[in-house]
């Protein structure tokens, strides 16, 4: 009897047949990284960028994270998702998907399940207008914020994402190497950020009064947010919880930690002190120069890619605002933006299937690093061009609708007051 019953058993039919493919432990990393990634906006991003600018406007830049990540999570859900993703042309999706249309539980994205992966692509969507905050950080009405980063979702962002990462998108079928949003991600949010920065116009007293960041405490603590979370966005980018994804965090953290050093010693040299500001930013600057190449070098190319994102990226800081005076608030575009731009150029270099650092096996198929840099720098140029254009025209179409910033009184007052009647700080009741 006991042989006859396992006999049925195993003549009975498995689960769906569209759950065959899904595999356990890929769907676990992935809703880790979807959380991780997630954490990098709220409450990472929201606390590094609210200690940096004043005590006034503190609140002003932590509501605008949160308030991005709740008004894309619903833009990604009606349209975004299928723009980004779902079958189109070269330059965009379709809206096969809209209202995600056909994702259930049954739906899979290559091993994992897709609901999973729209959830995971959806933070992506989240944190990159939420990194352009800091270009005007301190000046912007609330309302135009929202306005502008809902225009610029679905202008930018979604095409550019779709260039790069959709199987029809012309950029991924010339070959560009993005493994987590070198081109979707930094450059865009830095080209928008300047353009930002330029189109408003500088804080009252910049370059005149000291506008130091009021809280390095908060700051630091949300930079090793950041830090924790890119494994999430950087490994997660594999899809799969592998020897990929692996050696994507092994050189992310190699990445973050060289660049933390190499921003310090030039302090050191410079001014005779390192600081606590220094070595953060020369954190990020580590994390984000990595991210395009992160899933295709090995750890000698990530030591070599971590210590040149801090120097440049120092240099970069420096030279926008004191040679070129763009209050660009929070060093959005020389730290993203000239990250992005670098580490997707060294991908072209330093790729490699062996995970090496110059075996050049890792190229786009048909390529050698001659083509391959030259992919490389065509993504970078579209990007750049076509979202310093978008960008432009946006923040212009927005000014003329409700105006872009708020007037000389409530700056002095500071946007908590002024956008929010709130303060950060109530220290007169303790």
């Amino acid at each position: 009897m006991r042989k006859l019953i396992c006999a049925l058993i195993a003549l009975m039919p498995v689960a769906a047949s569209a759950q065959e493919g899904i595999n356990s432990g890929d769907t676990a990393w992935m809703m880790t990284s979807t959380a991780l990634v997630l954490f990098m906006s709220l409450p990472g991003l929201a606390l590094f960028y609210g200690g940096l600018v004043r005590a006034k406007n503190v609140l002003s830049v932590l509501v605008q994270c949160f308030a991005i990540v709740c008004v894309v999570s619903v833009i990604w859900l009606v349209c975004g998702y299928s723009l980004a993703f779902a079958p189109g042309n070269g330059f965009i999706g379709g809206l096969s998907k809209a209202f995600l249309y056909g994702v259930g539980e049954n739906s899979v994205n290559g091993t994992i399940p897709e609901t999973v992966f729209v959830m995971y692509q959806l933070t992506f969507a989240a944190i990159t207008p939420a990194l352009v905050v800091g270009g005007f950080a301190e000046r912007m009405k609330f309302s135009a914020m929202l306005l502008f980063s809902v225009l610029w979702l679905l202008a930018v962002y979604l095409p550019v994402c779709h260039w790069v990462w959709a199987a029809d998108g012309w950029l991924f079928k010339r070959g560009l190497l993005d493994f987590a949003g070198g081109t979707v991600v930094h450059i865009t949010a830095g080209v928008a950020a300047l353009v930002a920065a330029i189109v408003l116009g500088s804080r009252r007293g910049f370059m005149q009064t000291p506008m130091m960041p009021h809280n390095m405490t908060m700051t630091v603590t949300g930079a090793g947010m950041l830090w924790v979370g890119w494994f999430g966005f950087n490994g997660g980018s594999a899809l799969s919880a592998g020897g990929n994804a692996g050696m994507a965090i092994l050189v992310t953290h190699t990445s973050a930690a060289a660049g933390a050093l190499m921003w310090s010693a030039i302090e050191w040299v410079k001014y005779g002190k390192p600081s606590a500001l220094g070595i953060v930013t020369g954190m990020v600057a580590g994390l984000g120069t990595i991210t395009p190449a992160s899933g295709y070098v090995g750890p000698g190319g990530a030591l070599v890619i971590g210590l040149v994102a801090g120097f440049v990226c120092f240099f970069a800081t420096h030279g926008l605002k004191r040679v070129l005076r763009i209050d660009d608030s929070l060093d959005v575009f020389p730290v993203h933006g000239v990250g992005g731009m670098l580490g997707t150029f060294a991908a072209g270099i330093f790729a490699s299937s062996a995970l090496g650092v110059f075996s050049g096996q890792g190229y786009a198929e048909g390529m050698d690093m001659g083509s391959q840099v030259g992919v490389q720098l065509l993504g970078i140029g579209a990007t750049i061009a076509y979202t310093a254009l978008l960008t432009w025209v946006l923040l212009k179409l927005v000014a003329a609708v409700a105006g872009l910033r708020v007037n000389d009184e409530e700056e002095t007052l500071g946007l908590d007051t002024t956008q929010h009647n709130e303060r950060g700080y109530d220290l007169q009741s303790l």
